[in-house]
């Protein structure tokens, strides 16, 4: 399994952004979901969809100003982000797993490398 994420860059405050992340390798139903680490902070949960589930799921922060988007055919899963403020800043990461959802990093068998947004005030 693979993941590259892609879209990331330097906005100002209250500009959207779409993150993309282009899957391959990934047979059958997997959870996927986008996790945020800002600088010297812990890695967390966005949002994203379990593997038996197609409703996305969102941490408190991201609800209401982040959709999450899959698009199966394209093999590619979105996070589109309104009215990013500089809290946002950070490297957005995709990540899968064929059985697990949830906040615990360490349970996610598949990562890509990142991209960084830097929301500037």
């Amino acid at each position: 399994v693979q993941l590259v994420e892609s879209g990331g860059g330097v906005v100002q405050a209250g500009d959207s952004l779409t993150l993309a992340c282009k899957y391959s390798g990934i047979i059958g139903p997997y959870s996927v979901a986008w996790f945020r680490q800002a600088p010297g902070k812990e890695r967390w949960f966005v949002a994203g969809t379990p593997y038996d589930d197609d409703t996305p799921f969102y941490a408190d922060a991201a609800r209401g100003r982040f959709t999450f988007s899959r698009d199966n055919a394209k093999a590619t899963i979105y996070l589109h982000m309104d009215r990013l403020n500089p809290e946002d800043t950070g490297l957005y990461s995709c990540a899968a797993d064929a059985r697990y959802f949830g906040p615990n990093i360490s349970n996610w068998n598949y990562w890509g490398l990142g991209t960084q947004v830097t929301v500037s005030s």
